[in-house]
């Protein structure tokens, strides 16, 4: 059934917008994975590269082409400030942003590929609540 829907997806897509818009919709799919640099921000925001260092930050000017994805831990202390305003949110508290963070996704990707100590498995686990509302740890 999801292949089915993807493709309805797809046609409908062709008929209201044009090849152009399946155009965009593959293009932002091929951006967002493999070895594009834009596709560094998936590895570097939840990826342990430092132990006790559970997301990071981007402050390289792919930012410019990525909607400011790349300030991460900005976003997720406050995730209602629109994409645009995010830098200035640094800006204001810095004290609280002074932590380890990247200046490039390429790099991000090239250590991931490269350190035998990072893989799919390097991110943070939490214990499972049990059924009593206790946490089960994994």
């Amino acid at each position: 059934h999801a292949c089915l829907e993807c493709w309805e997806a797809v046609v409908s897509t062709q008929s209201t917008g044009g090849g152009w818009a399946v155009a965009y919709l593959l293009g932002g799919t091929l951006l967002g994975m493999g070895l594009h640099p834009m596709a560094g921000h998936f590895i570097s925001e939840h990826y342990t590269f430092i132990k006790g260092q559970e997301t990071y930050s981007y402050y390289g000017p792919l930012n410019m082409l990525a909607w400011n994805v790349g300030y991460h831990n900005e976003h997720h202390d406050f995730p209602y400030i629109p994409w645009s305003r995010l830098p200035k949110v640094k800006e204001i508290a810095p004290e609280y942003y002074d932590m380890p963070s990247y200046d490039s996704w390429s790099g991000v990707i090239y250590k991931y590929i490269t350190d035998p100590e990072i893989g799919p498995y390097s991110r943070v686990k939490r214990g499972v609540p049990a059924t009593g509302g206790e946490k089960k740890e994994e």
